[in-house]
């Protein structure tokens, strides 16, 4: 019978129970380090995620359910609140916009294409994500004020002083219409600045291009005829000046001449009778021999009494 309970007993193993307690408590240390790792790496990740840089040139806009909390200007290193807030950017450098060309006519009744492109800036990222909402709708209407204004003041221009460079009236225009844009935007409180307007070109629309030409190149053309002929005045003016001032010259000049050449003969005619009255007879014969220069030549016959002064000197004989 102690047999029959020998063989109905359990028999348990300590050693075999000892070590399946060691594995069950090895695996425990090991999940709790690996579920430490992960929440570590989890909160790092979210940390990092939520962690921005704000970059020279830009605004950074923090926004909570979609409502702007925070516009932050300066740079560094900055965070926002995981999951609730985000974060988007606004350049802060100025920008080139370039408007849509428009028709406008001027004061002349003219119709003209005007192509404008501006620089601009965000002042207020505040006002300008309050009035406008984004930067494209922040343009749209920029270039709505800038069409406006520029059709009103080259509306009070002739189409030939917005053309014409030489005879231009536009002054100060670019100047004048960025000032006047800038005060409506101010108005309206939309945030942004615009910093200059530029005019890149002006046509004229295509129906009306060959008349305009046709008419600027007889207006050259006059322009240029008048040139030749105010030129041609001008020459004939000048030669005739210049005639009567060589006359008056000469006549100048051959006065004071006729002065000079007389005070000379009188002079030698004084020295011919202080000389000739010394010897009378010399003088005689001189003016003999004078009036042979004009009376005789290679061709000349003199027939002359035998007892005149000229065959007394011709035969040689004096006495």
């Amino acid at each position: 019978m102690s047999d029959d309970k020998k063989s109905d007993s359990k028999v348990f193993d300590f050693s075999t129970q000892k070590k399946n307690n060691g594995s069950s408590l090895e695996w425990k240390k090991y999940s709790k380090l690996g579920i430490t790792l992960i929440v570590f790496f989890i909160l790092l990740i979210t940390a990092i995620l939520n962690v921005f840089i704000v970059k020279e040139g830009e605004y950074r806009v923090v926004r909570q359910f979609g409502e702007v909390v925070k516009i932050i200007e300066d740079p560094g290193l900055n965070a926002k609140i995981p999951f609730i807030q985000s974060v988007t950017s606004l350049p802060k450098y100025q920008m080139t916009y370039d408007v849509s060309e428009a028709e406008i006519n001027t004061r002349d009744k003219k119709r003209i294409i005007i192509d404008n492109y501006s620089v601009w800036r965000i002042t207020s990222p505040k006002d300008m994500i309050s009035n406008a909402g984004t930067m494209i709708n922040a343009e749209s209407r920029m270039e709505e004020y800038i069409y406006s204004v520029v059709r009103t003041e080259l509306g009070q221009l002739n189409y030939e002083d917005i053309i014409n460079d030489e005879k231009s009236s536009r002054g100060s225009l670019n100047d004048r219409v960025t000032e006047r844009v800038n005060e409506l935007l101010t108005k309206e409180s939309f945030g942004i600045e615009v910093v200059d307007v530029r005019m890149k070109q002006t046509d004229l629309p295509t129906e009306n291009e060959q008349s305009v030409f046709t008419r600027m190149i007889s207006e050259r053309e006059s322009t240029s005829q008048e040139y030749l002929s105010t030129g041609d005045a001008n020459k004939n003016r000048i030669e005739a000046q210049t005639d009567r001032e060589v006359r008056e010259l000469l006549a100048v000049a051959n006065a004071e001449a006729d002065v000079i050449r007389a005070e000379g003969e009188a002079e030698a005619a004084k020295l011919y009778n202080e000389s000739f009255s010394k010897d009378p007879e010399f003088y005689e014969i001189y003016r003999t021999l004078e009036s042979y220069k004009t009376t005789i030549d290679d061709k000349t016959m003199i027939i002359l009494p035998a007892d005149s002064p000229y065959a007394s000197l011709l035969s040689g004989a004096l006495e």
